[in-house]
């Protein structure tokens, strides 16, 4: 089982960007379609009810003034992939999308797939929110 500085290590040595690096909080500046576009995802190391540690994987999407819930619902229905929540960036509520894993298991090329997935799933929620913009 992977300890979350183990995780960390592995995600410098397969060359992501590490923008953020605080005790328990990691933060991956994506680039997605040749740099045109960029994702920011945050890895951190959270607990269940017993003390087993859990990877949550998150990327904020849009924020949650104007949205349109009934279509967020309908994206969490549909998605194999991640849950949306709302949580708070800077004071302002965002919708994010997450995956969280228990550490038993996780591998690097699982870590790395996680990123990727929930990298360019949110930022194509995240255009698709916002007009094509690209806010984060």
């Amino acid at each position: 089982m992977p300890s979350f500085n183990q995780i960390r290590q592995m995600l410098a040595e397969a060359g992501f960007r590490l923008s953020v690096q605080e005790e328990g909080v990691v933060c991956i500046e994506l680039s997605l379609e040749q740099g045109t576009r960029h994702q920011a995802i945050f890895l951190s190391e959270l607990e269940d009810d017993d003390g087993r540690p859990y990877l949550r994987v998150s990327t904020a999407v849009s924020p949650t003034t104007g949205l349109d819930a009934r279509r967020a619902l309908v994206f969490n229905w549909q998605s194999r992939v991640g849950y949306l929540a709302i949580g708070d960036l800077d004071g302002v509520p965002y919708l994010q999308l997450c995956e969280n894993r228990p550490f038993e298991g996780l591998d690097a090329a699982e870590v790395h797939r996680l990123v990727l997935e929930i990298g360019g799933l949110g930022d194509r929620m995240e255009r698709a929110l916002s007009a094509d913009g690209d806010l984060l």
